[in-house]
């Protein structure tokens, strides 16, 4: 059978016919292979070389675009950057809870409305309030009785008719009755009553001030055990003119977040604003999870821009040693000493073991190991510490054992 019969016969079935022309196709790209022996992917780039203590990039090579450096510059302040928090003044701020329990009547203020010290904001029925009121006026009845009682014996024992002890206990039963009064007045003129039996509670402010929070409405219960820290304030009346701004600190900044300090806060909802704020109070002790200190500082509010509870950022300028500055990615920590690379021209990078006087999130502070106008590293210098890694290797394998190099010579000679 002739080689074109056999052909004919390979391709009479569809799945012949495939393969064979996948075959076909994979001939013919071995022949255009074969045929074309340049190819088209490109040569490794060369390796960069150890150069004594330095490494050393050839011309064009591709990792060099991604080793950013950036030129130290001298400086004997940076600016500090802290989480920061705006919170009411407490000294100027009042949340009021429930004394008695009971049931609200009625409201007369809401948020965003202005009161004045003494001003009643909400008046509950509450029949222990009124069991208060019931308790005074039982002791106002009490002292009047001892009271009378005490100037009629008073004439008696004038009149040689009872004896000095019985005037002694009258007098005694009478201010027994009269501590109790004032007692239970003390009482009840706290929550605004001073006499008669109506069971109405009042929550008045004792400042003076605005609504910021009201967490009760008309027909609500409300009992004494939801009061206290950690409970929601029914109400609370401050001064929003005035907040204050909680900084958490770290512990190496503490030095410099003394009472009186200039801040500069910052907030994401006002770009391009700052506002001004001054140093308080700081704290006594550390947060032994946070590692971290309170620091309060005062801010002026008065064209109610701030809110409470906005997030921010607070900035210090803090004095520091001379030395140089460079970007916090600059440095790496090699167990405890702290590593730069230096660009000593291009190409050539050179490892310094660099000590640090300040060391921030963003920034850090040099004090010996690099110099003002030297460019250092700031970008990927992981890599460039691998780099340098793998060339000190590649030398140390081409590079003879002296030892070896020596018995090779003194086989030579004998």
């Amino acid at each position: 059978m002739s080689i074109r019969q056999n052909l004919q016969k390979l391709l009479d079935t569809p799945t012949k016919r495939y393969s064979a022309g996948v075959g076909l196709v994979a001939l013919a790209f071995l022949a255009y292979t074969l045929s074309n022996p340049e190819t088209h992917t490109k040569p490794p780039a060369p390796l960069p070389i150890v150069q004594g203590q330095k490494l050393r990039f050839p011309a064009g090579h591709p990792q060099l675009a991604l080793l950013g450096a950036i030129q130290a510059k001298s400086a004997d302040s940076v600016v500090i950057e802290l989480p920061a928090r705006l919170v009411w003044n407490e000294e100027r701020t009042q949340r009021i809870y429930p004394a008695f329990a009971g049931r609200v009547l009625s409201l007369h203020a809401d948020i965003g409305q202005s009161v004045q010290a003494g001003q009643v904001l909400a008046t509950l029925a509450s029949p222990e309030f009124g069991a208060a009121q019931a308790d005074t006026a039982k002791a106002l009845a009490d002292a009047q009785v001892a009271e009378r009682a005490l100037a009629r014996h008073q004439t008696l024992f004038n009149a040689d008719v009872i004896s000095r002890k019985e005037l002694d206990m009258t007098e005694a039963d009478a201010l027994r009755a009269k501590a109790e009064l004032a007692r239970a007045q003390s009482r009840t003129r706290m929550y605004g009553s001073t006499q008669g039996v109506n069971q109405q509670l009042g929550l008045s402010a004792n400042i003076r001030g605005v609504v910021v929070e009201r967490n009760l409405s008309a027909g609500q219960e409300v009992r004494p055990d939801q009061g206290g820290p950690g409970n929601q304030a029914l109400f609370v009346v401050s001064d929003p003119s005035v907040l204050w701004l909680q900084i958490d600190a770290r512990e190496s900044d503490t030095e410099s977040l003394k009472p009186g300090t200039k801040v500069s806060l910052t907030l994401p909802n006002f770009p391009g604003q700052s506002f001004d704020a001054k140093i308080s109070a700081t704290g006594d002790f550390i947060d032994s999870n946070t590692r971290s200190i309170k620091v309060r500082a005062v801010i002026d509010n008065s064209k109610r821009q701030l809110k409470a509870e906005m997030l921010g950022t607070a900035r210090i300028e803090r004095k520091l040693a001379a030395g140089v500055l460079v970007p916090a990615s600059a440095v790496q920590l090699l167990g405890i000493e702290h590593w730069a690379y230096v660009q000593t021209e291009p190409g050539v990078f050179e490892p310094r073991r660099v000590k640090l006087g300040y060391e921030g999130l963003q920034e850090v502070l040099i004090v010996d190991g690099v110099k003002a106008g030297e460019w250092v590293v700031k970008d990927n210098g992981l890599l460039l510490a691998r780099e340098f890694r793998n060339a000190q290797d590649e030398a140390k394998q081409h590079t003879p054992d002296p030892s070896v190099a020596g018995a090779s010579k003194t086989a030579a000679s004998q």
